[in-house]
């Protein structure tokens, strides 16, 4: 067995050590994982439809807005802090943000058939098939 003595010293820089070690840290994690503030998408295709779902968590469906021109759909969201929710944080490590997301649609979308839902964090975009591929612009309301 062996005895280390009890330094003072140790004890008054330990502080010191996590600080630094905890910054450096938390900053190559803001460097790296917080950059992209894109969600994750999934496409999925079936003989009647196309379906797009954004991961989107703490989001409410009025944050959404969604808008179809020619054969370019538009997905837009922004989560602001309402006024008074302002806090004194010690530490804050996610925010309120903004995203655009942007797909071109093929030309056998029925654009009368395309509807929007936002449940579990998961924004929805059911998009219906047709023959012709006349595409009309209209806004999608999320439900």
């Amino acid at each position: 067995m062996t005895l280390v003595k009890f330094n003072n010293r140790t004890r008054n820089t330990a502080p010191y050590f996590n600080t630094v070690f905890d910054s450096l840290f938390n900053e190559a994690l803001n460097k790296n994982l917080t950059v992209n503030k894109v969600p994750g998408v999934n496409i999925l295709e079936s003989a009647n439809d196309y379906q797009i779902e954004v991961a989107a968590p703490g989001l409410t469906k009025e944050d959404f807005q969604i808008n179809l021109k020619k054969d370019n759909l538009s997905i837009w969201a922004e989560k602001k802090v309402a006024e008074g929710e302002e806090k004194d944080y010690s530490r804050k490590e996610f925010d309120y943000y903004s995203f655009a997301r942007s797909f071109v649609l093929p030309e056998s979308i029925d654009a009368e058939k395309i509807s929007a839902e936002y449940v579990n964090g998961i924004l929805t975009i059911t998009i219906g098939k047709k023959d012709e591929s006349k595409v009309q612009n209209r806004e999608i309301k999320v439900s």
